[in-house]
């Protein structure tokens, strides 16, 4: 039987207090994060983690003191293997996890995934828009602990889905349920949410904004709700460098002006964490009642839903038929060539190919 590894990505957060500070230098130390070469990068990330910790571990400590990133991912993974294994039972599909800045990272689970001796492996991250700080940084990352390890089967990465059909009506579904449940949903605008960039990543080419106003459109073209008021934001801006905007915390002030009530959406997240759980449920809805907004509500992010798993195991299945060589790469994406050329971006294609 052919066997067939499919390798999730996740950006990974802490598991404890004590993980804080050397997941933080692990972040800042990737060359992608901070364009500085060394060993300036190495010295002013580590100040910079140094400098979040006491933030972070307050952030961790609201919800339990470690990340939920990693459990619900597992939890992906085991619902995309079990989807797989019921709709290809020709073949043998195991599911694995690998995080970027926390465990299980690149190295132990290309370990893991040559020891199983896959025919193919699958390359899958759970960004549904590409971004060289998110998909781009793992997909490198692999590539270079797969050459070491000389796990040289062929490789499929899927690039992007940002307008992927279960993706969509996943998100979706989860805002039509909120809308649902309010007596006037003319009362609310709805805030996409998205995690923002540095605007000089995004001039040096990086198609991300053009992938999140991809999902946007698609999710609001899906609700059929031509009189909804929403509008496209970003959050977690850190440093001081500019980022692309509208920031989130602006358009909650905007709405608080305006006397509207909010329903906020995460746009660009897939699973519950600081970001989510911290950012947009504590600190922004904080914002939302000092700035006069009515009523605050959040859409959680997809996760296990079937119609998310179902878009994930139709990426497999077409990736499933992309044929290539021992030791070669392909990329599959949903439309992701054309979205990196609207956005005068080079394509995730032209990195991760070889």
């Amino acid at each position: 039987m052919t066997r067939v590894a499919i390798v999730l990505f996740n950006l990974g957060g802490p598991d404890s207090p004590e993980a804080i500070p050397q997941f933080l230098r692990n972040l800042f130390a990737d060359p992608v994060i901070l364009g500085l070469p060394q060993p300036f990068r190495s010295l002013l990330g580590s100040y910079i983690a140094w400098k979040r910790v006491p933030v972070a571990k307050e952030n961790y400590g609201l919800i339990g003191g470690r990340s939920p990133l990693l459990p619900q991912t597992e939890d992906q993974a085991e619902a995309l293997a079990a989807r797989m294994a019921a709709r290809r039972p020709e073949i043998e599909f195991r599911s694995f996890v690998c995080m970027r800045y926390w465990h299980p990272m690149a190295a132990a689970v290309v370990a893991e995934v040559k020891a199983w001796a896959p025919d193919k492996v699958i390359v899958l991250p759970l960004y549904p828009q590409y971004s060289i700080t998110t998909s781009g940084s793992s997909m490198k990352d692999w590539r270079d602990f797969a050459a070491k390890a000389k796990l040289d089967c062929p490789h499929v990465a899927v690039c992007c889905y940002p307008t992927l059909p279960g993706w969509v009506s996943a998100v979706a579904a989860g805002i039509e349920d909120a809308l649902g449940k309010v007596d006037d949903p003319s009362r609310f605008r709805v805030i996409f949410s998205a995690h923002g960039l540095p605007k000089a990543v995004v001039d040096r080419g990086d198609p991300y904004p053009r992938h999140v106003e991809a999902s946007v459109e698609a999710v609001v073209e899906t609700l059929h709700r031509p009189d909804m008021d929403w509008v496209l934001a970003y959050q977690s801006k850190v440093g001081p460098q500019t980022w692309i905007g509208p920031a989130t915390e602006d358009v909650i002030a905007e709405a608080g002006a305006e006397g509207k009530s909010l329903l906020v959406v995460p746009i660009a997240f897939v699973s519950e964490h600081s970001e989510t759980l911290v950012e947009l449920d504590i600190d922004y809805r904080d914002r939302a009642k000092a700035a006069g907004v009515p009523e605050y509500l959040r859409v959680p992010t997809v996760q296990c839903d079937p119609r998310f798993i179902g878009g994930l195991s139709d990426l497999v299945d077409f990736a499933l038929g992309q044929d290539c060589a021992a030791g070669e790469w392909v990329v599959s994406g949903d439309g992701c060539r054309k979205a990196c050329t609207a956005a005068k971006g080079k394509c995730a294609m032209d990195d991760t190919k070889r």
